[in-house]
């Protein structure tokens, strides 16, 4: 079984003590990890495959936060994990996932007792953190047309791109019929071929900054 980075700042004998307390577990596609308004239980270690975190806003529309791929930290359970609150979004296993799970009382003690451990919990958090602010940026001040042609051109080098509309609209944090309108535009003017359930760029360019 592959070990999780974090674990490596750990001196010998406390990783050697506290592994025999980490849960090894595997999660099938499509499974809910945890979900908004759920007490935290412990800190998941991603060792591979990928999970996305959203947030589901009063009006019924979604946005992905981030994701969580191998050897990445859940950074809304170190904040719950920390505060004693519940989650406020949901975690969806993207494609088969394995982690191992932390429990809140071994999360307190390493952070407690090792340095080295504390050290790489906040960077992950600071890290995240810095990502989540660059989204709020993108959604609060840049038109969503523009996203969304970043966002496929961002893909379109690995082929078309397999996701629905609606998915597509969780990942920008829309309406469906928002995403729909614009893909139908990008279609009429030769930009993009649009078949179900796929979406193929053809002309697509990035434009210029202004």
């Amino acid at each position: 079984m592959a070990g999780h980075s974090i674990l490596e700042t750990l001196n010998n004998s406390l990783r050697k003590e506290i592994l025999d307390t980490l849960r090894w577990i595997r999660f099938p596609p499509g499974q809910i990890l945890f979900s908004a308004g759920q007490a935290c239980q412990g800190l998941p270690l991603v060792l591979s495959g990928r999970v996305k975190v959203q947030m589901t806003g009063a009006s019924g529309h979604s946005i992905v936060l981030y994701r969580l791929e191998a050897d990445d930290i859940c950074t809304l359970s170190i904040g719950c994990l920390m505060t004693g609150r519940a989650y406020r979004a949901e975690a969806v296993v993207d494609e088969e996932a394995e982690a191992l799970m932390i429990p809140r009382g071994v999360f307190d003690r390493l952070m407690d007792q090792s340095a080295g451990f504390r050290l790489g919990i906040m960077e992950s958090y600071g890290r995240r953190l810095d990502d989540l602010m660059l989204l709020v940026e993108e959604v609060a001040f840049r038109r969503m047309d523009q996203r969304l042609e970043e966002w496929l051109l961002g893909r379109a080098a690995r082929g078309p791109v397999v996701i629905t509309h609606q998915e597509l609209a969780v990942e920008l944090g829309t309406a469906r019929e928002v995403v729909s309108r614009l893909l139908k535009e990008l279609e009429k003017r030769d930009m993009i071929r649009l078949a179900r359930g796929k979406i193929e760029v053809t002309n697509l360019r990035k434009q210029p900054a202004h």
